[in-house]
């Protein structure tokens, strides 16, 4: 019998389970793969050459669960882009962004928006610092358990309105315009030029099956920027050993705190009894407990508390039977939206990529490189793969890790990870994305290679991940990297059922722990940490009673 267990060892299942063995419980992770990670993980796709799989890039990873988990200590290293972004325009123009260099680079298009440009970043800053204050702590909770659960949650609510209370007037405006409005349309109203436009707007669409004029939209830009890298905010960078080097650092933290760690432990149900509540000596209710998992081989695993990574809809709809549940949250789980209409991608090169607007090697191939010319361009993007199933003019996200990392490639050979949307989540009139992923990764290839002529010429091999891949390998449904939409309805409170968004559900004992949760998706280890926090407390206060 186990104090916790875990189902999914991806980056927030093995964060929750090393804090919770920090206080003193008896921890398992099962994992379905035979490699613990989940999306974040390191693979060799091509003889000789290694990759981010899935996730690809680091910027949102919680400092403080870097130094909690000695991820450093236990063989994380990071390193900065020397350029953060470069969107190649056109054959002759192209914009590069970086700490130094944005302003002058974006004063080539136009003056006005290099001078507005120091305003809007401190602006958009004041929000992300009270974002980044909300990321480690619990939302407010609508509960109907009683007076003490009720002063609970206004404590956390005043908490809260504490934070929003240290912005001023414009800020709080600002914020009510981030979280309603479209990345377009606070875009345009502050630059004019569509370079800068494009720069910014392409954070609103990633991992996010919308257009940058879609209501909403704006937050997901904002989610994007509250990351840092080695102290110094709103940069990316980069894992040496590529993604897969985070989970294990955090797994070699989770086993020298005692956690048991098992691969190729697939779950088939959780198990779900009976608790009697008495009171005179007679039965008041009886209510259901999560107290164990059946796994796919048959064997049973008893804890305390279950707690899963998963994507919320895989949890209740396959893992969690139906008869408990209550109605309406079983009818919320259902609508809950997935789908960020990503095509990933992974490719062996035998030469770094020429571009014609920079056809020279240098830093501007260590970013992120964007061909996504306009915010026009991003909307379109959306609207073909609406009605046709895919861009013909896709977005895609070029980095090449190599160029940072000489461990992913052999001598003089290189790595890329293409990160490309739009696609429909689901193919529409019964189509299989098993049926055209190879014609649609043939369409991505020929995209870069329109500014970048040789690219194609130059892939040795290629990983191709579809929607339909995304979900069967790494249990993202709909292929949605984010474990569900971050849209106004499904974030902080509300994720990912109102009534249920700290980190506990309608089956006692039975919690979530992954981006499912707040504050959402990325590699940021804040589900897992929050998780355990609240799981801990259980545990300290006698709502769950140690093995």
């Amino acid at each position: 019998m186990y104090d916790v267990v875990i189902i999914g060892g991806g980056h927030n299942g093995l964060t929750c389970a090393a804090y919770l063995a920090a206080a003193g419980l008896k921890v398992v992770v099962l994992e379905r793969r035979s490699v613990v990670g989940g999306a974040a993980v390191t693979e060799e796709f091509h003889p000789g050459f290694r990759n981010s799989v899935a996730s690809y890039t680091v910027s949102l990873l919680n400092p403080k669960v870097i130094a909690d988990l000695e991820l450093h200590r236990h063989g994380l290293k990071i390193v900065e882009r020397k350029v953060s972004n470069f969107l190649p325009l056109s054959s002759r123009e192209s914009l590069r962004s970086g700490p130094g260099l944005t302003q002058a680079e974006v004063a080539r298009f136009s003056p006005r928006d290099a001078a507005r440009l120091p305003d809007y970043e401190r602006r958009l800053e004041a929000i992300a610092d009270v974002v980044r204050a909300l990321l480690l702590r619990s939302p407010p909770n609508l509960v109907e358990r009683g007076l003490v659960a009720a002063i609970e949650e206004a404590i956390r609510a005043a908490q809260l309105s504490g934070e929003l209370n240290k912005l001023d007037l414009t800020a709080k405006r600002d914020l009510l315009d981030l979280f309603t409005k479209s990345a377009g349309d606070w875009l345009d109203y502050w630059f004019e030029s569509e370079p800068i436009k494009a720069l910014f707007g392409f954070d609103s669409i990633v991992g996010n099956f919308a257009s940058p004029y879609t209501p909403g939209s704006a937050y997901v830009l904002l989610h994007h920027v509250f990351g840092e890298v080695n102290g110094n905010k709103g940069l990316w960078g980069h894992a040496i050993g590529g993604m897969g080097a985070i989970t294990q650092a955090m797994a070699a933290c989770c086993r020298e705190r005692g956690v048991d760690i098992r691969t190729d432990a697939a779950v088939k149900e959780v198990v779900v009894e009976r608790a009697q509540t008495r009171a005179a000596g007679a039965v008041v209710r009886e209510d259901p407990v999560a107290s164990g998992l059946t796994l796919e081989n048959g064997e049973t695993v008893r804890a305390r508390a279950i707690v899963s990574n998963l994507n919320p809809k895989l949890l209740f709809e396959r893992l969690v039977p139906r008869a408990p549940q209550p109605a309406d949250f079983q009818e919320r789980i259902a609508r809950y939206k997935c789908g960020s209409g990503t095509f990933r991608m992974n490719v062996a090169l035998s030469e770094l990529p020429r571009f014609t607007c920079m056809p020279e090697p240098g830093d501007h191939l260590t970013g992120g490189i964007i061909i996504a010319p306009s915010l026009a361009y991003m909307d379109r993007a959306y609207q073909d793969a609406r009605a046709h199933g895919w861009s013909r003019d896709p977005i895609v996200e070029l980095l090449i890790p190599s160029t940072l990392d000489d461990t992913l490639a052999p001598p003089g050979k290189h790595v890329a990870s293409l990160f490309c949307q739009h696609v429909q989540p689901v193919l529409s009139d019964g189509r299989s994305w098993d049926d055209h992923k190879d014609e649609v990764a043939d369409l991505m290839i020929a995209t870069v290679e329109k500014y970048a002529p040789g690219f194609a010429a130059s892939v040795l091999g290629r990983q191709v991940l579809s929607p339909l891949d995304l979900e069967r390998t790494f249990g993202l449904v709909n292929g949605d990297i984010m474990h569900g939409a971050l849209s106004l309805d499904q974030l902080f409170s509300a994720r990912p059922v109102l009534g249920h968004g700290d980190y506990r559900t309608p089956i006692a004992a039975l919690y979530q722990c992954g981006s499912g949760t707040h504050p959402g998706g990325g590699v940021t280890g804040a589900p897992g940490h929050n998780a355990a926090r609240v799981i801990a407390r259980d545990f300290r206060t006698g709502r769950l009673k140690r093995a």
